[in-house]
């Protein structure tokens, strides 16, 4: 099946959740699977996972991941009690009381708002469970993203083979040009060679060889039985239920090859104009194989 490589997903938690993800996913066409995750920094562990997922269901594309939340919960953080070093505070004020002679005012109070006495805390995330709540919404992220390139894929294919059936018109009637050749040259060569040679009886024989070798220099039958052999591969390609978007891509390299030897070998305006034709529709599919998977 022929997938697009530009494409898009999103998927995000239900609401009512404490922490809600939210996943958005896109990809344009590169030569290999290039996978760009941008997350929140708590995260970056899983990383290695999230790209194993991806790795797994894409084989080609520029893809960037793009991973959010916001957190409801009352708070990500609790104060905690530095009890030794509140007692070393409490000692050091005693003894500058009792040294000083200075009223007792030493609060509880005050204490905790010396340094370090309390601290705030972050609660260390819990990835599994961050895991277990991202994953689903990447995979969903993912079936988003093969249902717009499988859409993509088919309207590539459908104008593909609009295309190819273009080119085989084009290489018919290349055939029927080919065809005429021999004996539209044998009438030039004789015309001409009465108007040089008034008078004088013509060679049969050296005509024929002069076609002959005219014939064997500009035949083009080789060129398009390949040609048309890669036009059934293209259209047997289209079918394969696995990424060919590489191989489209060398087999339209081939017929650009093969379009280009009968160009130069022809002698023939129209025939010339036929593949100049081909050449352009040839390009078209390229650009657009170049989006295929």
């Amino acid at each position: 099946m022929i997938r697009s490589m530009t494409s898009f997903g999103r998927a995000q938690s239900q609401e009512g959740k404490e922490i809600c993800f939210s996943i958005e996913m896109k990809s344009v066409n590169h030569r290999y699977l290039d996978v760009n995750i941008r997350m929140p920094k708590a995260m970056l562990s899983l990383e290695e996972k999230i790209r194993r997922v991806i790795n797994n269901t894409l084989s080609r594309g520029k893809v960037d991941v793009f991973i959010n939340y916001k957190s409801y919960s009352k708070g990500n953080a609790e104060p905690v009690l530095n009890s030794e070093l509140a007692k070393q505070y409490y000692n050091c004020l005693k003894e500058i009381q009792e040294q000083l002679n200075l009223v007792d005012d030493i609060t509880t109070t005050k204490i905790s708002k010396l340094p370090e006495v309390i601290t705030l805390v972050e609660k260390e995330e819990n990835l599994d469970e961050i895991l277990n709540e991202v994953l689903p919404l990447i995979q969903t992220s993912l079936n988003s993203m093969d249902d717009m390139r499988i859409k993509e894929g088919e309207k590539l294919k459908s104008d593909i083979l609009i295309k190819l059936n273009g080119i085989e018109t084009y290489v018919k009637q290349i055939e029927e040009i080919a065809n005429d050749i021999p004996e539209n040259y044998r009438q030039k060569l004789r015309e001409r060679l009465k108007e040089l040679l008034t008078g004088v009886e013509l060679d049969e024989t050296r005509i024929a060889q002069e076609v002959a070798i005219l014939c064997d220099k500009a035949a083009v039958d080789e060129e398009v039985v390949r040609l048309r052999s890669h036009l059934s591969q293209v259209r047997h390609t289209l079918e394969l239920e696995e990424p060919v978007g590489r191989k489209l891509d060398f087999i339209i390299q081939e017929m650009n090859r093969e379009a280009n030897t009968i160009g130069s070998k022809s002698t023939n305006i129209e025939m010339t104009n036929k593949v100049i034709n081909i050449k352009d529709i040839i390009e078209k599919i390229r650009e657009q194989v170049q989006n295929i998977e």
